[in-house]
């Protein structure tokens, strides 16, 4: 294969996955990982993708960056309903009596499978007459979905509505947080690195995160496979105040070894 064609299947994978690896361009294409790197400098060069440590993202993917809820809704869809399933039997195994709940498409996902169980609990043979689940959100499409379920009583936190991501944020978030003291808290993520642990471009955003991190007494990440390895702008949590994260991929080995060096339990989605 000519390194033209080559380049141009390396850039439709990154297109399509989001964050792809040396070590899986290199298996793909049975060459050299130094042939891939060579392949994705060029590419770069190029404008193409943009080089991360042990890979390669899109271009757009700068630090800054952001896409819309809307948009996010759609990306990685297979993916986060993945992660989404694991987390919900994660959370069902610790029976968490009151749950923060971040803004995003992926805590969203874990949102739609809670209620899907939570009507099937109700539809089956074996009702639950435990209490209601406490759900603390800043979120708007989240607290919308849980304000008519049985099985739950939903708080939705306070602040200036960001249009981008239809979260609340601000000083009066924060607060709000910081009077709280919940069972679990569930935190999406644009970033996940060895080094400078979960990150997310906005620093408002950035500032409601890392106080749900602070308020929780157990805190869950959920991530995809393109948010392993990738820094963001604003640092909002150090990997060791982390508990668990739900993925859809192995992390790669430094990544891998700072998630164990920290404590974290790192829970695969789907077949192993």
């Amino acid at each position: 294969m000519f390194a033209e064609e080559r380049q141009r299947l390396i850039a439709a994978r990154v297109a399509e996955a989001g964050r792809v690896s040396v070590t899986e361009l290199a298996e793909r294409f049975a060459i050299t990982t130094e042939t891939v790197r060579r392949d994705l400098a060029a590419l770069e060069q190029g404008g193409v993708l943009r080089r991360v440590h042990g890979g390669a993202v899109p271009a757009e993917s700068a630090s800054t960056a952001e896409t819309t809820l809307s948009e996010r809704l759609v990306q990685h869809l297979p993916q986060k309903l993945l992660i989404a399933e694991a987390a919900a039997g994660l959370l069902e195994s610790s029976r968490p009596g009151s749950i923060l709940v971040d803004a995003g498409s992926t805590t969203e996902a874990l949102v739609d499978v809670m209620l899907q169980r939570a009507a099937h609990r109700r539809n089956g043979a074996r009702q639950s007459g435990g209490p209601e689940q406490v759900i603390i959100t800043n979120a708007l499409p989240i607290a919308d979905k849980l304000a008519a379920s049985p099985a739950h009583a939903v708080h939705l936190l306070g602040g200036r509505i960001r249009g981008l991501t239809r979260a609340a944020v601000g000083p009066e978030t924060v607060d709000a947080v910081e009077r709280l003291r919940p069972d679990l808290a569930v935190v999406g993520t644009n970033g996940v690195h060895a080094a400078f642990g979960l990150s997310t471009p906005d620093t408002e955003e950035a500032a409601v995160k890392a106080a749900f991190v602070r308020a929780a007494r157990r805190v869950v990440v959920l991530a995809d496979a393109s948010k392993l390895g990738v820094e963001t702008l604003v640092q909002f949590a150090r990997l060791d105040q982390v508990d668990a994260i739900v993925t859809d991929a192995s992390p790669e080995s430094d990544l891998a070894a700072a998630l164990e060096s920290a404590g974290v339990e790192v829970v695969k989605a789907g077949p192993e």
